[in-house]
């Protein structure tokens, strides 16, 4: 459960700013977005991999 401390007299739209940020955080969307749909360890291992050598790129570049 997540918890947001107020201050006294605190605006609750900026309670709200912060409780979607930690929200977000926690990753519970994105989960629920993957597992919405299955996918294939194979694909999934597939998708990692591509996913590695892009980063990879990415780094080498940047050098």
């Amino acid at each position: 459960m997540i918890i947001i401390p107020m201050k006294e007299g605190e605006n609750i739209e900026r309670a709200l700013k912060k409780f979607k940020r930690k929200f977000e955080k926690t990753g519970v969307i994105k989960e629920l977005r993957s597992r919405k749909d299955y996918t294939k360890p194979s694909v999934k291992k597939r998708v990692e991999k591509l996913h590695a050598i892009y980063v990879q790129n990415m780094q080498e570049n940047e050098d």
